[in-house]
């Protein structure tokens, strides 16, 4: 099979589920099955932030109450979700950015949402006050560790492309929540200098109808836990590159800002820039590849491997290890967008959602 992209495709990627209207971001799949999936208000019509799949539908979840916002700063409604995700004790969490359109936190809107799947009803709100997330946070993606404290913890990215990016810290038990790495060079986008992403045959910046283009500048995005749970591995949106930091520093708060950063690791270049990182059991990372419509896989040996590659795979988002044995992702052509198009949205539906079987033999990168 060729493509736009050019090559073979490797991998045997099966398509899921098509979306006609809103562009998605996240997906979740709960360990019987169910998949959840959100859309993001970025200037789509948005009916439902959250929706569930049943039957091939798409349905507001857990109801259309909890997808009817008053207002941004709503703490009883989802304002605008980037990520939803399924935690080890089968239980979905809703991350609430609070900012349609980007625009500027207002308190109670930036959120985690705890759903109970038994009884599909919210269980818990955490709403992050405002000096941890900024007016200019963008909250992207979350991870949780449930063998640390009373009822574990979350790790929260701030991708702002108008402030200061990090990592948010969540104790689940208490809702408390602090900043960590703040700013810190390796949560930032790189400049062109240093990192010229190219995606379809074109260079990814943004390109406003009425100005010159200027690079992407998100930062902290695609967010993973190893599978012994010591370090908390992520990657700016606009970078080759990944890092990891120790989770220990992370949850210590009595740790200053200088001793976690000290904890920092490169994890080098991983051969292209990434929107979506995952972990499974057996301590592999995948990280999609959105400059090469693929998603790629490091062993715990430290080597590379392509998981999948299809010209399908138009930005391949979020990724979601299932207990199904397969590797869910969205693909939602995100740099056609017009921002990115000098003001032309060059988006053709539908999107999709494909998965992928995680044990299908990929080929390895030497």
């Amino acid at each position: 099979m060729n493509g736009p992209t050019g090559g073979e495709a490797v991998g045997r990627l099966e398509l899921v589920h098509t979306f006609t209207g809103p562009m998605p971001t996240g997906v979740g799949v709960s360990a019987g099955g169910r998949i959840f999936v959100n859309f993001p208000k970025w200037g789509d019509e948005v009916p439902a932030t959250v929706v569930e799949l049943r039957d091939g539908r798409e349905v507001p979840f857990p109801d259309q109450e909890w997808n009817d916002p008053a207002g941004d700063d709503d703490t009883g409604a989802f304002v605008s979700v980037q990520s939803v995700v399924v935690d080890p004790a089968d239980r979905l969490w809703v991350l609430d950015t609070g900012s349609p359109m980007f625009r500027p936190t207002r308190p109670g809107g930036p959120k985690l949402v705890r759903v109970d799947l038994d009884t599909d009803t919210v269980a818990q709100v955490v709403s992050l006050p405002a000096d941890v997330a900024l007016p200019s946070t963008y909250l992207n993606d979350v991870r949780f560790d449930l063998r640390r404290g009373e009822a574990g913890l979350a790790y929260v990215t701030d991708s702002a492309d108008s402030g200061p990016n990090g990592i948010i810290v969540v104790d689940l038990a208490s809702g408390t929540s602090w900043r960590r790495l703040h700013d810190h060079p390796s949560t930032r986008a790189e400049p062109l200098a240093t990192f010229r992403p190219v995606v379809e045959g074109r260079p990814f910046l943004e390109r406003p109808a009425d100005g010159p283009p200027k690079p992407v500048a998100m930062g902290s995005d695609g967010i993973a836990i190893s599978a012994d749970g010591s370090r908390l591995y992520y990657c700016p949106l606009a970078s080759r590159r990944w890092y990891s930091v120790a989770t220990d520093a992370l949850a210590d708060r009595s740790r200053s800002d200088d001793r976690v950063a000290a904890t920092v690791m490169d994890e080098g270049d991983k051969g292209g820039g990434s929107d979506g990182l995952e972990t499974d059991d057996a301590g592999r990372f995948y990280l999609t590849s959105y400059e090469h419509n693929a998603v790629l896989r490091r062993l715990p040996d430290g080597g590379f491997e392509t998981l999948v590659h299809d010209p399908r795979l138009l930005w391949p988002d979020t990724l979601s290890v299932a207990a199904d044995g397969h590797l869910y992702v969205t693909a939602n052509q995100l740099h056609r967008q017009a921002r990115y198009q000098g003001g032309e949205d060059r988006r053709r539906r539908p999107y999709a959602l494909f998965r992928v079987p995680i044990d299908a033999g990929p080929v390895r990168l030497r």
